[in-house]
């Protein structure tokens, strides 16, 4: 399979559902529905002809316009069998962002998220890429604030009630530092290290989240 033919399935199923459709294609010019990640690509791959191999892990970005309200979540996923430290760095990632749904709420710190997730990582052994964060959510797929996968608890801007907001760790079992390739998208580990990617779209309750994505 290809990183094209996961495309054309995502763009099929968006579009078999009345008033859905791709946030991504289009959005600052990008051609596809889903950014398709392989293994040292971090975010923003562009999906084409390039064929999955067993061991690969392929980061899967999809934002939905449903109700002129966008959402955007990201799972990573292994291709056959990977190696177990792998698969400990797959499950580190999305248990990050676990972890930091779980301290989210109305009055909670933009840092909060940011410091759980930093913490949750680096203490087992990985990288945080500083320069990619989470986002609000709304009637844009980006807008106020960012949320950075670093930072101090009780710092940056308070959530609102019923405030939208994606979480996104983005990390790397090496060094954190990235590059742009010459298609102008695909953000690259500079040290070819493996890359992770887990997302969730969540709204703000008075005691906690909801996850719409």
């Amino acid at each position: 399979m290809t990183t094209g033919d996961l495309d054309r399935i995502a763009e099929e199923f968006i579009l078999s559902h009345t008033g859905a459709k791709p946030a991504f294609k289009g959005y600052r010019g990008f051609p596809a529905t889903l950014c398709t990640s392989v293994n040292e690509e971090c975010v923003h791959g562009i999906p084409g002809p390039r064929k999955l191999c067993d061991g690969d892990i392929v980061s899967l970005d999809c934002g939905v316009i449903f109700d002129d309200l966008y959402t955007d979540a990201c799972v990573t996923v292994a291709v056959g069998p990977i190696p177990p430290d792998v698969q400990k760095f797959l499950d580190v990632t999305s248990e990050a962002l676990e972890q930091a749904c779980a301290v989210v709420r109305k009055g909670a710190h933009v840092g909060d998220i940011s410091e759980t997730v930093q913490k949750y990582v680096e203490k087992r052994g990985y990288s945080v890429v500083k320069e990619l964060t989470g986002h609000g959510l709304g009637r844009t797929l980006h807008q106020f604030p960012d949320v950075p996968n670093h930072g101090k608890r009780g710092t940056g801007p308070v959530f609102p009630l019923h405030t939208i907001i994606a979480i996104e760790p983005i990390i790397a079992m090496g060094a954190p530092e990235i590059r742009q390739e010459k298609d102008g998208w695909t953000l690259t580990m500079a040290d070819k290290s493996l890359a992770a990617h887990f997302e969730h779209t969540v709204l703000i309750t008075e005691d906690g989240c909801d996850i719409l994505a």
